[in-house]
């Protein structure tokens, strides 16, 4: 996935019972060493910071946000951003600054390649304010 590349996951089956959904594939996404459960209230922002070495895919299980990133890597790049519903999920890379704004009540999945235990979390966190909040 691009930089602020979304992509909407696909149900696998769906019948009169509900659906299965597939959201990350074995050969196309990196090893997951955490999954966490996140809920935010409309108008709040979560993150404003970048991993040194953890990636992490947020997938958006209800409401709206607008994910914004930018390359730490290039001295000049410009900062992006995406709306993500319900139902589609972005890729964080290592040296990725980004924020999300929650334009809606939502619940999502982030899925990271790294330790979240929170000295290692903080050790490869760098803060920083991409936007509001």
């Amino acid at each position: 996935m691009r930089l602020t590349q979304k992509h909407v996951i696909k149900p696998l089956a769906k019948d009169r019972r509900g659906k299965i959904v597939n959201i990350l594939e074995e050969k196309k996404f990196a090893q997951i060493a955490n999954i966490l459960v996140i809920d935010s209230k409309k108008g709040t922002v979560r993150a404003n910071h970048y991993h040194k070495r953890d990636s992490h895919y947020m997938y958006l299980i209800s409401g709206k946000m607008r994910y914004s990133a930018k390359d730490m890597r290039r001295k000049n790049a410009q900062l992006r951003s995406v709306i993500v519903n319900a139902g589609e999920i972005v890729y964080t890379p290592p040296m990725t600054a980004h924020a999300v704004e929650f334009l809606e009540d939502s619940l999502f999945l982030a899925l990271a390649t790294k330790s979240r235990r929170q000295k290692a979390y903080e050790k490869d966190t760098v803060r920083l304010k991409l936007i509001g909040g």
